[in-house]
């Protein structure tokens, strides 16, 4: 086959459902090139930045999510679900689109029906190990569907790990590591701890650090707290809060080098930040979202097993947790290296190129078949 390959790729709202979609495209760019590539989102997620940062044409549909309780939206909903799914059907016409994929999120949905009307065989990627609703319609009409944990209950789903782009899929932590502390602002030769609460922050996470900073900073260690977007965290006087060997930022563009520059971090188990942790072999104690159905606790699940991360509920990481448990295993070098090693048992860099395969596959793209890659 040589004539130009169309795919439609949908998902947003937040970096876990863009990033992996963005790495899905970069490799089908790479293994079929001249591939045209058209993604679909809302106008109010992430996507409205990354996408065409990476260089991805963003077309973007109303945002259509299910009224929690009774109201006038819930009786609108149905029409506005209609003309949802007929502008992602305008949209996959334009493209002349021979495929659909769809990594989760409100955006999907309608991408997934409209595909359905069209006959397109359309390909599933689920992030979390329990899927949400947007997947589970799309996985009973998929041609194809990857996971990234076992158990999401999705007809015919493939264990396929996290779709991630290069610069994290191929790192090599040790050899990063300076160079990463330099640009993120740490000290070589200094225990260094990272908080991350995710692209949009993690309030209880945040107020727990800054209770602990005296504790942190008499211990020696030095501190990068991402707090996460508008979640400048202040002292009591209403400043930014200042320590010897603490800095905040609201937010790092290359996780790679976060990944790379900390001894131990400190995260919410979003299904990115776990796998990326395991491909990376970064330590690491998380602390699962404490609403939503659960999914960021049995996302931790596998890695918390295999030694690689510590497990704490939200109510529990407080400033006692951090005195009691964080800074003793951020001393403990022997501890932090055996955590490393567990945590590069569990990674497995390859998911992009395996979903991308699926994709050009199905349409007469035959791609050499790839074995799993397990390790960092």
């Amino acid at each position: 086959m040589t004539e130009d390959l169309r795919v439609v790729i949908a998902g947003g709202g937040t970096a876990g459902h863009v990033s992996p979609m963005i790495a899905i495209a970069d490799a089908m760019r790479r293994m079929a090139p001249g591939t045209e590539i058209t993604a679909v989102g809302t106008d109010s997620g992430l996507e409205t930045r990354l996408v065409p940062e990476a260089g991805y044409e963003l077309r973007t549909i109303a945002k259509v999510p299910m009224p929690r309780r009774p109201s006038m939206d819930l009786l609108k909903l149905p029409f506005r679900f209609s003309a949802a799914i007929k502008a992602a059907g305008r949209i996959l016409d334009d493209a002349g689109a021979q495929a659909v994929l769809g990594v989760g999120g409100y955006v999907c949905t309608p991408v997934y029906l409209a595909a359905r009307k069209r006959r397109l065989p359309i390909f599933v990627h689920e992030a979390n190990a329990r899927a949400g609703l947007a997947n589970k319609v799309g996985a009973r009409y998929a041609q194809g569907v990857g996971a990234a944990f076992g158990g999401t209950g999705l007809p015919g789903a493939k264990v396929v790990g996290m779709p991630m782009r290069g610069n994290i899929a191929t790192m090599d932590r040790a050899a990063l590591r300076e160079g990463a502390r330099e640009a993120l602002g740490l000290a070589p030769g200094v225990p260094a701890l990272v908080v991350t609460g995710g692209s949009s922050g993690a309030a209880s996470v945040n107020a727990a650090i800054a209770g602990s900073l005296a504790d942190l900073s008499a211990a020696g260690i030095q501190v990068l707290h991402i707090t996460g977007r508008d979640k400048v965290v202040l002292d009591g006087e209403g400043n930014p809060l200042a320590a010897p060997g603490y800095r905040q930022v609201e937010y790092v563009d290359s996780m790679d080098q976060a990944y790379a520059a900390a001894d131990l971090m400190v995260a919410r188990s979003g299904a990115g930040t776990v796998c990326e942790l395991a491909v990376a072999g970064t330590p690491a104690v998380l602390v699962p979202l404490p609403i939503g159905n659960g999914e960021q606790r049995l996302n931790a699940a596998d890695l918390v097993a295999a030694g690689g991360a510590l497990l704490v509920a939200d109510a529990d990481f407080t400033p006692e947790y951090v005195a009691t448990t964080v800074i003793p295993l951020l001393l403990d070098n022997a501890a932090l290296e055996r955590m490393g090693k567990a945590a590069s048992s569990q990674g497995r860099s390859d998911a992009a190129e395996v979903m991308a395969a699926m994709i050009l596959d199905s349409l007469g793209r035959q791609t050499p078949p790839r074995p799993a890659v397990m390790g960092s």
